[in-house]
């Protein structure tokens, strides 16, 4: 059975249907009443219908716990990953909170939550994996003491190997392609018999790490990173307590040094950040300033670090973690992340994506500030005020797992890609543990099969003293287990070389990873060999003439 990817970040006049028919839930639509469902904890449950069309729901009513609700019992299967989504509204009131929630013989798990709204219909999409066999139940929860309607339920289990062919298969789809290359000779004739070699030159695709200011004096550092790596993100070196750590004193001196070593080796820079909206990482010479002079060095800050390096870098973290923290919204007003991302795009109007940075919204399905609806939300305000509605502006997805959801971290960027924006993972690490590695790698090899994950930076910058959470090396730059994972998907996401003889027609065909490739032909009536650049993208045809 296919995955369904489907998605809405739309609150909805009526529900849609439920993902696989309910999957293992009874009565998933409610068309027969309440058959398969009963009452969690001390409320009640009801009948509704939409007077409008009929469409059939749940009501769950006299709510004085965040637990009271509607719930169906459900049996799990062993090491099963489990895609769950419903539809949600509230009775009345304003918008509220709702998770789901499954609870079995040991644990309360949540697996997704949803911003529901009065007077119409919000997408659920979660998901998690069941470690054991057993007993369960489902259920909503909601701080908000008002009715839950529920509608459309579903979940569906998958193997794991059923997973991984869903994600073989949509990495084939967004990553690779087969091309024909067809080899003509000067007359425009086709060449048959003609050698070809088709040679990778960089991959498209982004996978990059954070690195630190050790890298300037220390050689090791420089050839391993370098030798693998085309996207980076400064560590702390572009932060704001790192080049103005007291007022009025900028120094730049480290990180020009880092972008030029980043440019040398043609490794793009993603800036970050400009600002912090957590109160905890300002300079302190910031935290306690009145109003007059942190607008004035708010100012300056932005003025001259965007300036510095517009043109320079290929992507811009305004606001830092704007959806958990509110700075300067508290100091300035609401819309004080909204002007900083327009001021930021007035001084760099060239190709720079512009990011809202943030975490848990796929690492953690109970944290609420950071779902996917909310992630929607906070992004579109910023957007209502922002150059050429929205142009230019990106997805960012810090990425610090625990012990990785990887059902739901598909599910939110099934979610979030329906806004179509450029998703990035952009601080991507995992807690330590004999699972380090096996999860880490979960976690790229998901990312990468995404359609709407267009880059990855791993959280690993190294420092003799350690790394933030997660390294990829020891102290003499030999590969820990991480690293090993890193390498061997670097070296399956490029396309090794290949070679060839065309068919009668000139044709010789291969599958390759999206990139830059160089193709070399040789034959018998060419004087020498010839060599042409080829790049193959998702929006590029398949059928590539090689001029001889």
């Amino acid at each position: 059975l296919p995955y369904d990817s489907s998605a809405s970040v739309e609150c909805l006049v009526e529900p849609m249907e439920p993902h696989y028919g309910g999957g293992v839930i009874v009565n998933p639509d409610f068309n027969a009443g309440l058959r398969g469902w009963s009452a969690f904890g001390y409320g009640s449950v009801a009948e509704g219908a939409s007077v409008a069309t009929g469409n059939r729901y749940a009501v769950a009513g006299n709510r004085t716990r965040p637990y009271h609700s509607v719930s169906q019992k459900v049996y799990l299967q062993n090491d099963t990953h489990y895609t769950l989504s419903a539809w949600l509204q509230v009775s009345h009131g304003v918008a509220a909170d709702v998770w789901a929630v499954v609870k079995t013989a040991d644990d309360f798990i949540h697996v997704g939550g949803a911003v529901a709204k009065p007077g119409c219909w919000s997408m659920l999409k979660g998901g998690f994996t069941a470690a054991n066999a057993g007993r369960a139940e489902i259920y909503f929860e909601s701080n908000a003491t008002v009715d839950i309607w529920v509608d459309s339920v579903s979940l569906k289990p998958f193997s794991k190997e059923e997973w991984a062919a869903h994600r073989t298969e949509s990495t084939r789809a967004v990553r690779r392609k087969m091309v024909r290359l067809q080899a003509k000779d000067s007359g425009g004739n086709p060449l048959q018999g003609a050698e070809v070699s088709v040679e990778n030159v960089r991959s498209s695709f982004p996978l990059g790490a954070a690195m630190s200011r050790e890298i300037l004096t220390n050689p090791g550092y420089q050839q391993w990173f370098t030798s693998r790596f085309t996207v980076t993100t400064f560590e702390n070196e572009m932060k704001w307590y790192s080049t103005e750590p007291a007022p009025g004193r900028e120094d730049y001196t480290v990180p020009d040094a880092m972008l030029a070593l980043a440019k040398q080796h043609g490794i793009g820079v993603r800036g970050h950040n400009v600002f912090w909206d957590d109160p905890k990482q300002q300079p302190r010479w910031v935290q306690s300033l009145p109003y007059p002079d942190l607008l004035a060095a708010a100012s300056r800050r932005i003025r001259s670090f965007v300036s510095r390096y517009a043109g320079q870098v290929i992507a811009w973290d305004v606001v830092n973690e704007n959806l958990h923290y509110s700075f300067f919204e508290r100091q300035f007003g609401w819309d004080a992340s909204t002007a900083f991302y327009a001021a930021a795009r007035l001084l760099d109007a060239g190709s720079a994506l512009m990011f809202m940075n943030d975490y848990n919204t796929l690492e953690q399905p109970g944290d609420m500030a950071a779902a996917p609806g909310r992630y929607v939300d906070r992004l579109r305000q910023i957007i209502a005020s922002y150059p050429e509605n929205g142009a230019g502006m990106a997805i960012g997805l810090e990425g610090h797992f625990t012990t990785p959801n990887i059902p739901y971290m598909r599910a939110a960027l099934d979610s979030l890609a329906q806004i179509g924006l450029p998703v990035w993972l952009t601080e991507v690490d995992v807690a330590g543990g004999p699972s380090q590695a096996q999860h880490l790698e979960e976690v790229l090899r998901e990312a990468y099969a995404h359609p709407a994950v267009q880059g990855v930076i791993l959280w690993s910058a190294w420092r003799p003293q350690g790394c933030y959470v997660m390294c990829l090396t020891d102290n003499n730059f030999r590969n820990l287990p991480q690293g090993d994972v890193v390498d061997r998907l670097l070296a399956e996401w490029r396309t090794a070389a290949q070679t060839g003889t065309t068919d009668e027609q000139g044709y010789f065909q291969a599958e390759v990873a999206h990139g830059d490739y160089k193709v070399t032909v040789s034959h018998p009536s060419l004087n020498t060999s010839v060599s042409q650049s080829v790049t193959v993208d998702l929006g590029s045809g398949n059928h590539f003439f090689i001029q001889a």
